[in-house]
């Protein structure tokens, strides 16, 4: 099932005033239990891929139900600043997000650990479009526009790498904080000059003539970095062994994806109503990146990527990795995944 985020947060609001309404003798038995009722799993929307897979299969419901644990699946349609916050404050347990935003959390010292990766797949796929009649040709023209995006997201700092390639910044232009639903119509009816989305999402307007890309971001690798799967550090703390079955779910997804490249696009383009021929694109010759482990190519791209954001001030503060990174619960999972694939 997935919910949306006003209605979690409204309801952990909730919960915590009444426990506080009770007073401290209320609260006890919540720490005693030995397990969580509900298991909620947050991703950027539309979603990443594995998430999208585990909520169509069911897979991470069936892995928990014989614990009577549910599990709630969570879209956050303004971005990963949207749901790092919902992560920090406990309002879900696990999210999948971009780079941008798991980093800035965790330089800000929030409660939470990098778990795994979501996906890293080593071309960039954001795009900037414009209207098809529009007379913006270049990023160069771009200048004094208006230019709408999620801030805080990969395609605020895919942005501000396209800027930097041609000389500009990002107070060269005039930014609107705006998700794709609104960013979109506005494009159409000439209210911004241009939108930076995803690819995927873009192409529902590219592919209808009603605009054109300027620069797709795949043909800048070197601008990728890892997406990640995080915890929120009480979680972890608390129900270590969930945390390992549920990259345990994770890998074992990843793995299906790549035994299954067409069911997969077909699932993905289905749930998310995204371009098949740019899903396609994304994942050339079927190969989807899906694997979690944090590998060391995978870490130097995440400094990377941080160190960009800190020039560009789109971060405050600094990432400590090895109190942020945490792979002990996903080593786990693998060898239970592996000895299982060997029986």
């Amino acid at each position: 099932m997935t919910q949306s985020y006003p209605t979690i947060l409204r309801r952990t609001l909730l919960s915590a005033f009444a426990a506080l309404a009770l007073g401290g003798a209320a609260v006890a038995p919540a720490l005693a239990a030995d397990k969580p009722d509900i298991i909620r799993i947050g991703s950027t929307a539309p979603g990443h891929l594995k998430f999208i897979l585990q909520r169509h299969s069911g897979s991470l419901a069936k892995e928990f139900e014989k614990d009577g644990i549910k599990v709630e699946f969570i879209a956050f349609t303004n971005g990963g600043s949207e749901a790092t916050t919902a992560l920090a404050t406990g309002a879900v347990e696990f999210i999948y997000t971009g780079n941008n935003p798991a980093l800035r959390v965790a330089a800000a010292g929030a409660d939470v650990k990098a778990i795994g990766l979501s996906s890293y797949v080593k071309e960039n796929g954001s795009a900037i479009i414009v209207k098809t009649d529009s007379p913006i040709k270049s990023i160069d023209d771009l200048k004094g526009k208006k230019v709408a995006y999620l801030t805080g997201t990969v395609r605020h700092s895919t942005f501000a790498k396209a800027l930097k390639s041609v000389g500009l910044m990002l107070a060269d232009v005039e930014s609107l904080n705006l998700a794709f639903d609104a960013s979109g119509p506005a494009l159409v009816r000439g209210d911004v000059d241009a939108v930076v989305e995803s690819g995927d999402v873009a192409a529902k307007l590219v592919e209808t003539g009603q605009a054109r890309v300027i620069l797709d971001a795949s043909s800048h690798p070197e601008w990728s970095a890892p997406f990640l799967v995080s915890a929120n550090g009480e979680f972890v703390r608390k129900y270590p062994d969930l945390v390992r079955r549920l990259l345990k779910v994770d890998i074992e997804t990843a793995r299906w994806a790549d035994a299954h490249p067409d069911e997969t696009i077909k699932i993905f383009v289905d749930e998310t109503k995204s371009s098949e021929k740019s899903v396609r694109k994304t994942y050339r010759d079927n190969v989807f990146y899906q694997d979690p482990k944090v590998t060391p190519e995978a870490l130097a791209s995440l400094k990377s990527e941080e160190q960009f954001m800190a020039d560009a001030k789109l971060l405050k503060g600094s990432v400590d990795y090895d109190k942020w990174i945490d792979s002990s619960y996903l080593d786990a999972a693998y060898k239970e995944v592996d000895a299982k694939q060997s029986n």
